[in-house]
């Protein structure tokens, strides 16, 4: 391992760990958020000390990290409480695509491995590239609401918007994608959705189960037509949410498979 670069690394979210993994850099990290699930490996070889909004800082301290990786101002008071205790904080805050790719790129840039993440992010362009190119084919493009959270209805972020399109469909909020903070994308008047009228519903409850029958049974849903043809589908949530690998891969992929599918049942 190069000293030169940080050989003690705790990742406060999924994505660091996910491609520090990919990169063969895993040896760096020392802590994990409690959240992460890919790779599966790291579960049971890191220990676990944050949440998304929490985290055990004191445990963090006694691992001496010489580097802590977040995601978003939702965990400013993370950073916060660490760059008081002296630790070196890099808190990313990409929102998009292209953005996803640029943050494998610095990632790698950070830890020494420069040359092996521009190879890695290569590798996902062409993953990405190719789900679009398969997309074009489609003899329709569906409508697709994506629901992020329920109580309150929340719908999907940048990167979510822009892998639908990639996957073959439009979204119903594009205007909303564009916002970067949850609570911008909030839909107070649930009737908004019907008057969009998907054809797809996409749910990823972050942190719990998608439940279609609840969907489908909220006032003026019943005409909708994802609703009408049973098309409500979940995306779980470690595969879309978290905004690193895995929605460029699995995550994008079953978003594809459920709009290939829509469109072959609607040519």
């Amino acid at each position: 391992m190069d000293r030169r670069y940080p050989h003690r690394i705790v990742c406060l979210t999924e994505e660091p760990t996910e491609v520090l993994y990919a990169l063969g850099e895993q040896e760096r990290i020392v802590g994990i958020s409690g959240f992460t699930v890919r790779p599966a490996r790291a579960r049971r070889e890191k220990p676990k000390v944050s949440a998304f909004t929490s985290a055990k800082v004191d445990r963090i301290l006694a691992l001496e990290p010489d580097l802590a990786v977040g995601f978003s101002d939702i965990q400013a008071d993370i950073a916060q409480a660490l760059i008081k205790a002296g630790v070196e904080v890099w808190i990313s805050n990409h929102r998009s695509v292209a953005g996803i790719l640029g943050y494998v790129r610095r990632l790698g840039a950070l830890v020494g491995a420069g040359e092996r993440a521009e190879r890695y992010a290569l590798e996902l362009e062409r993953q990405v590239e190719s789900v679009r190119s398969g997309a074009c084919a489609l003899a329709r493009r569906p409508r697709v609401y994506f629901e992020e959270w329920d109580e309150p209805m929340i719908s999907g972020i940048r990167w979510v918007s822009e892998l639908i399109g990639i996957a073959g469909g439009d979204d119903v909020f594009p205007e909303r994608a564009a916002c970067s903070l949850a609570r911008d994308r909030i839909l107070a008047d649930p009737g908004e959705v019907p008057r969009r009228a998907p054809d797809i519903i996409l749910g990823s409850w972050c942190g719990k189960r998608f439940r279609p029958n609840r969907v489908a049974a909220r006032a003026g849903w019943d005409q909708v037509p994802a609703v009408r043809d049973g098309e409500l589908h979940e995306i779980k949530s470690p595969l879309i949410l978290q905004p690193g690998p895995a929605a460029l891969t699995d995550g994008l992929q079953a978003i594809h498979a459920v709009v290939r599918d829509w469109s072959a049942r609607h040519a």
